[in-house]
């Protein structure tokens, strides 16, 4: 009695505060996923740290295949390392499933302002690409209204600068790797630090769309072979 007691009280003083765990019923996977919500909000929407990620509404293969990431270490960064360390698959794809069906409003980002030269090259390769370096469009696989592709292309929106530039740049140097072929690997390794930061930049600047769901999937549109898509 008292255990639900404390739980029901603790989840009254968190309302309103995006980081601290909240949930109803101690058997349910609103409080499974407590170890998630403090660095990714109460719905994944993502918290005022730059560098925690939304992950709300993102393809569940996506979201599960970087929690198996996280556990094997494939993909290193320690507190998701140790969080995810010893949970068997079934549970992993239970908080992918979660979070990939929540659709939280965006929170609004106060875009730092920027030289239009660099909102414009960052234009250029987020819709176009560049073809003399051999960079696709971000939209061709990532989605028009850049809200990912179903079933392993995560969205872009709502992301803040200083994620996309820590994540292209680990792509970029081998530290961040997906299923082969990788096609971001080939990609980040074509983009120059001013090129990641016009992406990020403009990305920034965007208003995010009313619905973040995914795209379906389109693997003739994807200009690369991407082993995410299996």
């Amino acid at each position: 009695m008292m255990v639900f007691g404390s739980a029901a009280a603790y989840a009254q003083a968190a309302q309103g505060n995006e980081a601290i765990p909240a949930f109803k019923k101690l058997e349910s996977i609103e409080a499974r996923v407590q170890g998630c919500v403090t660095c990714h909000g109460q719905q994944g929407q993502g918290t005022g740290n730059g560098y925690f990620p939304r992950i709300a509404g993102k393809p569940a293969g996506y979201l599960y295949n970087q929690l198996v990431a996280f556990r094997d270490g494939t993909r290193s960064y320690p507190p998701m390392n140790y969080l995810v360390a010893y949970l068997p698959d079934s549970y992993l794809k239970e908080i992918a499933a979660h979070f990939a069906a929540q659709r939280p409003a965006f929170s609004n980002q106060a875009a730092t302002p920027v030289d239009p030269a660099v909102i414009q090259r960052g234009q250029t390769l987020a819709t176009a690409g560049d073809s003399s370096k051999g960079i696709p469009a971000c939209i061709a696989c990532h989605g028009k209204n850049l809200t990912g592709m179903q079933p392993g292309i995560p969205g872009l929106a709502g992301l803040r600068p200083a994620y996309v530039v820590g994540q292209l740049t680990r792509w970029r140097v081998g530290e961040r790797r997906a299923a082969e072929p990788d096609c971001m690997k080939r990609i980040a390794s074509r983009l120059s630090d001013t090129d990641i930061t016009a992406v990020a930049a403009w990305l920034a600047h965007q208003t995010p769309p009313s619905d973040a769901s995914p795209e379906p999937s389109n693997l003739v549109r994807m200009p690369l072979a991407c082993g995410s898509q299996r």
